[in-house]
This record gives C-alpha cells, structure tokens and sequence, in this order.
C-alpha cells in the first residue's frame, strides 16, 4: 500500500521531468513555438495545485478510495490523450486535466497516511514514502532521455499511461478506504468552510505547515537554480552536473533513511529540529561562500549545497506528519493546503533565484538561507507550545 501512494505522490516529476527532454521535439512535431510547448508545463503545475486544493477537502466528506480510484482513471486517460494530441493547444488543454488527477492524487495519498497513523509511526511512514517517491525525480529525467531516441516524445506519454494502469491497479488492489463513514464531515460548502476554518485556525498546524513549505522551498531553489550555477559558475560539464545532481538527491534519500531509524529513539519534533538547524546553518556557509569570495572554488559551493539539500530527508516527513497529526478532522483539508502552499511557493520562487542572469550563485544562496530562516522561526514560534510526549 505504501509503494502504491509512493508512486502517486510520484506522479508530479514523473509527468513533468520524463518528457522535459523533448520539448525542443515537440515544437517541431506539432509545427509551434517554445513558449507554446512550454505552457503545457504550466498549465500541468496549475492543475497540480488545484487539484490539491479541490480534491483534498471533498475527500474528507465523500472519503479517499473512490476519488483515488477515479483520479487514477483520469491520469491514464489524459496521458493517453497526450500521446494521440494532434496540436499544441490540445496538448496544453489536456495537461491540465493531467494535472488537475495528479494533484488529487498527490493529497489523497498523504490523506491516506494521516488516516491510519499518528505521531512517530506516521513520521516514519512519510518518511518511507518520501524515500520511494525522492527516487522519481533523479530517474525521470535519465527515462525520458534513453526513451527519446528510440519511441519519441509520444512514446514517452504512453510509457505515462502504462504508469497510470499500473497507479490503478494498486489502488484497486491494494488501497483500501482508510476514513470510515462516521470521520467523515458531510459536503457542500458549509462543510468545506468549517474544515477550512479548522485548518487555518490551528496555529501549530500553521506553524509545521510553513516549516514543511519553507523546507520545500529550499529544494526547489536548488533544483531550479543549480543547472546554471554549476556549469556557468562552477565551470563543470553537463555530465558532471548530473553526478552533482545524482550525489546530492542521494544525500537527501539517505537522510530520510536515517530519520525512519531514528523516529522513536527521538520524536519527530526534535528530528524536524535538527534538519531545519542543519537547513539554516549550511545555508548561512552558501551564502559567505557565494558573496565573499570572488570566483568560489566548486567545493565552496557544492559542500554546504550537499549539507543543505540533505537536511531536506529530516525536514518534509516530519514535518508532514506533524501538521497532519494537528488536524485529525480534516485530513484531507490539511494535506491540500500543505500541497497547495508547497507547489504554489515554489512557482514563485523558481524565476527569483534566477533574477540576476546565469553566471551567479548569489540568487540562490540568498534563498536557501531566507527559506531556512522562515522555517526555523515558524517551527520555534508558532509550535512553541507544542509539548514532546
């Protein structure tokens, strides 16, 4: 069960990075722009956070397996559709509703986990399922490249589908429905205002939902700025930046490996601790490396990157437990906002760490640290009357 909402949670990187690859192909095949091949990415993201935002507080009134099992359906067909789309503004219609079935997908799955565990299980259970799904984003992009040559960008939406048979399967098989009727808080829009009130006036919910948030904002600003930091500034070759890429989402995997072991010698509040602590101080190395020396040698960089993006395996599942373990009535209302504010932050972050041009780390230096700061004084500030048990 836990492999099976792994893979859903998966859904994002594995629909976006696989076919990355073959955008320049694209625009070719489907006789159109850059700019219009790149909405399709766009329009995908949006659909990720509405969905989220849609589906997470409907699952907490009409329950978790049957939209998961529809939400499956969706993602297969649209994935299909992507594969026979005959021109660039079908191509961007129908990731939308990839999108719009991913994000539902991506919250039933963290809802799901809420359902059945609490406290130091559940954090070791996110834990898991982040060390399964942190695998998606290192592999998608080396599938989709292999995949280009020999089936082409269509070939790469149909190995998507089969993804999302596999996706169904799983839920029909081995998904049960993990929030009985009587949990359940009715429908319609009252019932969806009083989870949201309940949500949002939880203040140590807010306080690990900002922590969880913030941490994720930190990754992205990494993701989104290391390409150009590592080969315009550090002077290391495409390949090489992959080996950094690989090194350092192994340093993040094993970390959260290290986190499930430890969960229960140490409560998850004091894990979550010492990775945002371990966030915050290597951020702060990143950022004198990156504005006080001139030209930094690639060690300067790469060595608190690495501390900073490992620290990441301490931060997302404990922090998602956490908050979940705050808002036991809305679950699903919880892990949407959480999705939400996460995808949401990170779009907004994506072109500020590249505000300054591509031939400096400064940008990015400066958001890991700010990014760190937010979580370290959401986590002590508003969770301050959180006791350890």
């Amino acid at each position: 069960m836990l492999c099976v909402l792994a893979l859903l949670s998966a859904i994002a990187p594995l629909a976006t990075d696989m076919y990355l690859p073959g955008l320049p192909l694209m625009t070719e095949s489907l006789n159109t722009s850059a700019p219009s091949v790149q909405l399709t990415l766009t329009t995908f993201m949006a659909g990720l956070g509405i969905g989220q935002l849609v589906v997470g507080p409907l699952s907490d009134g009409l329950g978790r397996r049957r939209l998961l099992i529809g939400a499956t359906v969706v993602t297969t067909l649209a994935a299909m559709a992507c594969a026979l789309a005959p021109t660039v503004e079908t191509l961007i219609a129908v990731r939308l509703f990839q999108g719009l079935s991913g994000g539902a997908a991506i919250v039933l799955a963290r809802a799901c986990i809420a359902d059945r565990a609490r406290g130091d299980n559940a954090a070791r259970l996110f834990s898991i399922m982040m060390i399964i799904g942190g695998v998606a984003p290192v592999v998608a992009p080396l599938m989709g490249g292999a995949l280009l040559g020999p089936v082409g960008w269509r070939g790469i939406f149909w190995v998507l589908t089969a993804a999302g048979v596999v996706m169904f399967a799983g839920v029909l098989i081995l998904v049960p429905e993990t929030l009985p009727e009587e949990n359940r808080h009715g429908g319609g829009l009252t019932a969806l205002v009083r989870n949201l009130r309940y949500v949002v006036g939880n203040r140590v919910y807010l306080g690990y939902a900002f922590t969880f948030m913030f941490g994720f904002v930190a990754l992205f600003s990494y993701i989104s700025a290391s390409p150009f930091v590592v080969q315009n500034v550090l002077g290391l070759s495409p390949g090489q930046f992959s080996m950094v890429f690989a090194v350092n989402a192994a340093g993040m995997v094993s970390a959260a490996i290290v986190n499930t072991r430890l969960v229960g010698t140490f409560h998850a509040r004091q894990l979550l601790g010492f990775g945002v602590t371990l966030l915050l101080a290597a951020g702060v190395v990143l950022l004198l490396a990156a504005v006080l020396i001139d030209s930094p040698p690639w060690w300067a960089i790469l060595i608190p990157l690495f501390v900073s993006v490992s620290s990441i395996g301490f931060v997302m599942g404990n922090a998602t437990a956490l908050a979940q373990g705050e808002v036991t009535k809305a679950s699903g209302t919880g892990s949407a906002l959480l999705g939400a504010g996460q995808f949401g932050l990170a779009a907004v972050v994506s072109p500020l760490v590249g505000i300054a041009g591509p031939d400096t780390a400064v940008p990015m230096a400066v958001a890991v640290p700010t990014a760190g700061t937010v979580a370290m004084l959401s986590l002590l500030v508003l969770t301050r009357r959180t006791h350890i048990s």
